[in-house]
């Protein structure tokens, strides 16, 4: 069984480890080739992100291994949330722990924390299309795909899918 995992609001002193788990993330999934690439630039940025959304890392026997960013519609970084809905994105695990359980344990938190917010009556989230682990992650905990708001990252070909999970 894994040691105990804190999931908590993001200080100054996580920014790196938030940097670094999201950066080998994208890049060790195949999301990216190269932390050069504009998106990645932005979302290494955690200081700028935390600025405008909230950060929550996932801490386990006082190591940060993984973080999600979190925003309500109108929010700078909501890119697809209805009025009545929490959206997640950058769900990261550090690559050298991932498959423990962490990314469930903070999307269960996730749902635990939009349960008490007015108003909010779902969680959404965009993935891309090709990242069949996470699919995996969003099935398993409740979520059903969206397709019709699906949409594309604006100026390419990438297309982006849309899952729900009523509360």
């Amino acid at each position: 069984m894994q040691p105990q995992l804190t999931i908590r609001p993001a200080v100054e002193a996580d920014f790196g480890d938030v940097a670094r788990i999201t950066g080998d993330s994208y890049l060790a999934a195949g999301y990216f080739d190269d932390a050069a690439h504009p998106y990645m630039v932005k979302v290494m940025d955690v200081a700028a992100r935390a600025e405008q959304a909230t950060i929550w890392v996932a801490e386990r026997e006082g190591s940060v291994i993984g973080s999600v960013t979190l925003a309500l519609a109108g929010e700078p970084y909501a890119d697809i949330a209805l009025p009545d809905e929490l959206e997640f994105r950058m769900l990261v695990v550090d690559p050298a722990v991932q498959r423990s359980g962490a990314g469930r344990v903070m999307v269960e938190a996730i749902i635990s924390h939009a349960r008490t917010l007015p108003g909010i009556r779902a969680v959404a989230l965009t993935t891309g299309k090709d990242w069949e682990s996470a699919h995996g992650l969003y099935r398993r905990t409740g979520f059903h795909r969206v397709p019709e708001r699906d949409w594309f990252v604006p100026g390419t070909d990438t297309k982006l899918l849309v899952y729900r999970r009523d509360l």
